[in-house]
């Protein structure tokens, strides 16, 4: 698996599927392959994946692709029996795998080019490397219908549907929650980068407004928006907004997820995401905004907000009235156990890279899987 930050997860999406598919598969026998990226442990193996760690250049406009690049180089020289790669930002690397021979299969992510990080220059480059992506890869996997959607419109092609999975969490502990400070059913929640797309600068301004009495936790990290995560931590003034930072303690991550009164996600851009699929799972009460990859996620099993007065009147409410929230938190629940289970995700990635293998017979029967960003 190419094109991501690698195992164990400690970022993203992209990570948490590469760990949930990774060792499934090789529990089922498969030679599973992942590159890291800038990563100083000594680990060989994790849950049984082999790890390749390799540089990059720690530029945002750069590190990916560089990173991508070497690891691409890597499995040419080495070779694997098909490339599962991450982000259609490596697509135009794809030729290298081709001349291998390797059978390619492209996760698309989001709308990328939407993303404030990438304004002019990085914008066109996403939207460049979506084409070649179209016209490269085997196959190209889709995380949400949506996405589906748009490619088919936009390029005329068909894409593979292979979402994120969640995990059930029944019965929730709550003694970590003292190391935050933070009570059982006594916060709001928030777990997102600090980037302008996932609207937390909405989120504490509609807290704000909404004159809460329980606080508001924030979990996550500016990497490359360090001015708006500033306004953010302005916005809140004097309310009781708690800036937890990144948490890489999953325990206690459960916890939070498992024990909130509400959980806001404001999320815009993307496909699936994995945060909100982690507190549904978690049974956690759900508002999120009104854009179709939430709606598409959620169904009739969350609360969609349009504003920050919409957003503020659903806090108000999660307060006043908890048990309608946690009655949608269970309907989420059994959401996720219906649709996003994980271990239907690692079936469809195992039949995905079968039918990659299968377009070149003179290959080993043996499949080994390699995932890269």
């Amino acid at each position: 698996m190419i094109g991501t930050r690698g195992v164990p997860p400690k970022y993203g999406g992209f990570e948490t599927a590469v760990d949930e598919v990774g060792r499934r598969l090789v529990a089922r026998g498969y030679d599973v392959v992942v590159y890291c990226r800038n990563d100083d442990s000594s680990l060989a193996y994790h849950d049984g994946m082999r790890r390749v760690s390799l540089p990059a250049l720690r530029v945002k406009q750069a590190e990916t692709l560089s990173h991508s690049a070497l690891s691409i180089l890597h499995a040419v020289v080495h070779g694997c029996d098909a490339a599962i790669v991450f982000n259609a930002a490596n697509a135009p690397l794809i030729p290298l795998l081709r001349l291998r021979r390797i059978p390619v299969a492209v996760h698309l992510d989001g709308l990328e080019w939407n993303r404030s990080k990438w304004k002019g220059a990085g914008s066109h480059y996403y939207r460049w490397a979506a084409r070649v992506a179209v016209r490269c890869a085997d196959r190209l996997i889709a995380d949400a219908r949506a996405i589906q959607d748009f490619y088919r419109e936009s390029y005329d092609v068909a894409t593979t549907f292979i979402p994120y999975g969640a995990d059930l969490a029944v019965g929730h502990a709550h003694d970590r929650l003292a190391d935050v400070g933070l009570e059982r059913d006594a916060y709001h929640l928030i777990v997102a980068r600090m980037e302008p797309e996932n609207n937390l600068l909405l989120s504490v301004e509609a807290y704000v407004r909404s004159g809460a009495h329980l606080p508001l936790a924030i979990v996550g990290s500016a990497p490359y928006s360090e001015r708006y995560s500033a306004l953010v931590r302005e916005s809140s003034g004097d309310a009781d907004v708690r800036f937890l930072g990144s948490v890489w303690d999953q325990e206690l991550l459960n916890q939070l997820y498992g024990n909130t009164r509400l959980y806001i996600h404001g999320h815009s851009v993307g496909g699936t995401n994995p945060s909100l699929l982690r507190a549904m799972g978690a049974g956690a009460p759900i508002a999120a905004l009104d854009v179709v990859f939430n709606r598409e996620v959620l169904s009739k099993t969350g609360m969609f907000f349009d504003g920050a007065d919409a957003l503020s009147s659903l806090i108000q409410s999660a307060e006043a009235n908890p048990g309608d929230a946690a009655t949608l938190g269970h309907a989420a629940q059994e959401r996720v156990a219906a649709e996003y289970d994980w271990e239907a995700v690692a079936d469809q990635y195992e039949q995905l890279c079968r039918e990659l293998i299968a377009r070149t017979p003179e290959r080993d029967a043996k499949v080994g899987v390699t995932a890269a960003e």
